[in-house]
């Protein structure tokens, strides 16, 4: 400490101690969501899927969108990969603003999306041939997934020979090859049994947990949000509004049948419940968004 410091009342030497600290600005979100709209003309008028959309996920976050058929969830997915641009508001990855697709954001969807006419091996390495990569690194990249998603005694069957559940598996491998680091995800367990279903939960935990990808995954199901999830968003029936904005605080592994889980379970049950009955009340009066 020096004369003049020595000299000062200690609440000033405490003030110019701050001051001297190196400031650390907080960390950009991954994904930014401002005032975004969506509107879809129809014959008579228009539908508004998506009103005043403001949404922060951060880097390595899993983030559940969550309500009834109609609230826009797959509207928003689509939105963020950029298959179908908001009517107003912006979005944007790392800053960049969202215009089309791109090798930053990879898209699950629930009907798999595999060539049927390629081996599972093959499936998986068609993005990594289109970007142009040398054989060796494809076919390490390729054992590697295959190994990660248990598939590799798989490699050489057809799409048709899988299960609905291996086949989801060659989908989320062929995503994880080029290593985007956002996964978009949309229902992509809805159509299987409960068994697979939840096998696949633990199976993305794990991998989530292991490349510390951001996840945006659009469920119908509570439980599966919560048991997924860092941060569920229950959106409301048309027009889709973020009606709440629930952080899970559950430790993992999470287990469905504690009574903490079942207490949040209770809690987005009346949430979710009261959009589904006003999508009730309206549903043969026009077309869904979802």
């Amino acid at each position: 400490m020096s004369m003049h410091t020595a000299s000062m009342h200690p609440a000033a030497v405490e003030a110019l101690a701050e001051r001297a600290m190196p400031v650390i600005a907080p960390a950009a979100p991954h994904i930014l969501i401002e005032g975004v709209d969506k509107r879809f003309v129809v014959p008579g008028g228009e539908i508004v899927a998506l009103k005043d959309i403001d949404l922060t996920i951060n880097r390595g976050e899993f983030v559940c969108l969550l309500g009834p058929s109609g609230c826009g969830k797959s509207t928003l997915l689509n939105a963020i990969a950029g298959f179908s641009a908001p009517t107003q508001g912006t979005i944007a990855v790392e800053k960049r603003k969202v215009t089309a697709p791109g090798p930053d954001r990879g898209m699950v969807f629930q009907e798999y999306a595999l060539f049927p006419w390629m081996s599972v091996a093959a499936n998986i390495a068609f993005g990594l041939e289109i970007k142009g990569m040398k054989r060796a690194e494809i076919d390490a990249r390729v054992a590697e997934l295959l190994a990660m998603l248990k598939l590799t005694e798989f490699r050489d069957r057809f799409p048709k020979d899988l299960s609905g559940g291996m086949r989801q598996r060659v989908a989320i491998a062929r995503v994880l090859a080029l290593d985007s680091p956002v996964m978009l995800m949309d229902e992509p367990f809805g159509a299987l049994d409960a068994l697979t279903r939840r096998s696949l939960q633990d199976e993305l935990i794990r991998i989530w947990a292991a490349t510390g990808k951001t996840i945006v995954f659009v469920t119908h199901s509570i439980e599966e949000s919560i048991y997924l999830a860092d941060r569920i968003v229950v959106l409301t029936y048309r027009p889709g509004t973020i009606k709440q904005d629930i952080r899970v605080e559950l430790p993992r592994p999470r287990d469905s049948a504690s009574a903490a889980f079942n207490e949040l379970k209770r809690e987005l049950g009346a949430l979710v419940t009261a959009e589904q009955h006003r999508f009730e009340a309206v549903e043969v009066k026009g077309l869904t968004t979802d």
